[in-house]
């Protein structure tokens, strides 16, 4: 099914309108659980109660408010919202085009797709083109769902991506946070330094997933089928090393670490030439313990040995 529009409304740039739906950008793979009755498995259901008269209460009689002082409630109707909204209503209003990298990633909270709406395709394709040859990105603001958004219009594969965004006053300050001044022995970073070179490398998205999520889901489908979950012992935690020893252990590891680049047939190819994704499934077939855990390499290497 195509995907359905969250909002409708326009890019202003200039003088010029954009006609746009918003899609939603991600799809979250969070797994849901309810609460039921464990005798004969309903849900729980909750009531609106009121708590001064501890009786439920009808949704005609329930209306947004804002705690003014303690105990003092303004009453707001849609009206209100929508007079508040009249600076942006339906509008995504570009500020400015300022280079990407400018911005810290701190400020990104949500990513959207902005598609033309019908008959509109030339002007968002204008657009598109017109900022993607400039290399640059547009700050903008626009009214949804009750609140103002500040956001950051960029292309990806030709579509109008929106990257909704923290407001500079919503940034928590790291006072406090930071260690402070602290000595940093030279021998110690420098082999810090080799660590970080060892882990160095490529960002590749689908190398990395949800284990913990493919733990649950295991553990889902062995509890339905009526198995034993046994959950192993958490380890102890180690007394604290020596720092120095710690950072050329790690070291050493991680040279050791290194998978191998042998060619590995296994059927279909190159073992190594496989996503991770494709490595997980195989591993699943081949009900090799622990896959969820392990890397690329580690995937490699239990596939290879199974």
């Amino acid at each position: 099914m195509p995907p359905r529009a969250i909002w409708t409304g326009s890019i202003a740039f200039g003088l010029v309108s954009v006609p746009v739906r918003m899609y939603s950008a991600v799809e979250e793979h969070t797994l849901h659980f309810n609460y039921v009755h464990a005798p004969d498995g309903s849900r729980i259901g909750y009531e609106k109660i009121c708590k001064a008269e501890d009786k439920p209460v009808p949704d005609d009689e329930i209306v947004k408010a804002f705690e003014y002082e303690k105990g003092e409630w303004v009453y707001m109707a849609d009206e209100d919202f929508q007079a508040a909204a009249a600076e942006n209503h339906r509008t995504i209003d570009i500020r400015a085009f300022v280079p990407f990298d400018d911005i810290d990633p701190i400020h990104f909270e949500r990513t959207y797709y902005l598609g033309p709406e019908e008959n509109g395709e030339r002007v968002y394709a204008l657009l598109a083109r017109a900022m993607g040859d400039s290399g640059l990105a547009a700050v903008a603001k626009w009214v949804m769902r009750d609140r103002q958004n500040l956001g950051l219009l960029r292309i990806r594969d030709d579509v109008i991506t929106l990257e909704r965004m923290h407001f500079a006053d919503e940034i928590r300050s790291t006072e406090g946070i930071a260690p402070g001044k602290v000595e940093v022995d030279k021998k110690e970073l420098e082999m810090a330094a080799q660590l970080v070179e060892q882990y160095s490398g490529e960002f590749k998205a689908e190398e990395y997933r949800d284990t913990y999520r493919d733990a649950l889901c295991e553990i889902i489908e062995a509890k339905r089928k009526g198995e034993e979950v046994r959950v192993e012992a958490a380890p102890e935690p180690e007394a604290p090393t020596d720092l120095m020893a710690a950072l050329r252990a790690s070291v050493e590891a991680a040279r050791g670490g290194r998978p191998r680049r042998t060619p590995a047939r296994n059927g279909n190819g190159s073992l190594e030439s496989k996503s991770k994704d494709e490595l997980y499934e195989q591993a699943k077939k081949a009900d090799i313990p622990g896959r969820s855990e392990m890397s690329k390499e580690q995937l490699v290497e239990a596939l290879r040995t199974a």
